[in-house]
């Protein structure tokens, strides 16, 4: 009668095992994940909860963070085990104000054709503060333009189009307001080419949550007063729009210091600006 088992594999000799080789992982190492297929450049490091991470970056400049798992990649078709390498280089990855992995050793990019605007110049420098560095790793330049009154006539002057596309971030985007009317004109007339979008607030100051600025609420300004002086004024500030806003600009350090309502609307432009034709 024969084993139905097999022969006990501890009493014979299964021959030479297959010795997984150890690649220091330099930057613009190209390899791939064997489990997903990503093929990318390393570009960084992530300290995640499990130990270091790879970010690597495809061709697309997609990045990505793998675990050091070990023969978990391939390097010209071979299984390969990546380490760091021994002298961490400074350009090991934290993570930015908008939550997302910085990469401080990157590709420069060139700017792209296409734009995300917003009305003014406290606008910018909120996008700035949160997502300055992922805009400047894809690309994408925020410009201010003082109004919407005149966006229509600006869009023209501009000519969006597939290549070249416009993302809109407008204040106090609510049905019935004068900026819901031009942002309606403004679909008839560009299509997909140009996404306006809103938060619900008077000004980008709201977009700020009031713990950041260790309040319980923004005061509730009656129609007649203007509003950031009546804001001033409810708080206990000078009358002085340029130091209240430095005062409410330096108390933004992530994300998590602005309204969801704010953060939703802004990620949005990013991907809009960013997707492939």
């Amino acid at each position: 009668m024969g084993d139905r088992y097999g022969s006990d594999v501890l009493t014979s000799d299964p021959g030479p095992r297959r010795t997984v080789p150890t690649i220091v992982a330099e930057p613009d190492l190209v390899v791939e994940c064997a489990t997903s297929g990503w093929c990318g450049a390393v570009v960084g490091w992530d300290r995640g909860v499990s130990g270091w991470a790879v970010i690597l970056e495809d061709r697309n400049g997609r990045r990505r963070p793998f675990d050091l798992t070990p023969a978990s990649f391939l390097l010209e078709g071979k299984v390969v085990t990546l380490v760091r390498p021994v002298r961490p280089p400074a350009y090991i990855a934290t993570r930015t104000a908008s939550g997302s992995v910085a990469v401080s050793m990157h590709r420069a990019k060139e700017a792209r054709p296409s734009r995300i605007w917003v009305e003014g110049v406290h606008d910018a420098a909120l996008v700035e503060r949160v997502w300055g560095d992922d805009l400047r790793v894809e690309g994408v330049v925020v410009e201010p333009l003082g109004g919407i009154d005149d966006l229509v006539e600006r869009l023209r002057e501009f000519g969006p189009g597939p290549d070249a596309r416009i993302g809109m971030l407008v204040d106090h985007l609510v049905p019935g307001s004068k900026e819901s009317r031009i942002a309606e004109e403004v679909a008839r007339e560009f299509g997909a080419c140009v996404l306006v979008v809103g938060h619900p607030y008077v000004d980008v100051w709201q977009a700020v949550r009031p713990k950041a600025l260790g309040i319980e609420q923004w005061p509730t300004i009656p129609k007649g007063i203007e509003w950031k002086d009546g804001i001033c004024d409810a708080l206990g500030w000078p009358r002085d729009n340029a130091a209240a806003w430095r005062r409410i600009l330096g108390s933004v350090n992530s994300f998590a210091d602005l309204e969801p309502s704010l953060l939703g609307r802004v990620e949005e432009l990013i991907d809009f600006v960013t997707a492939q034709p």
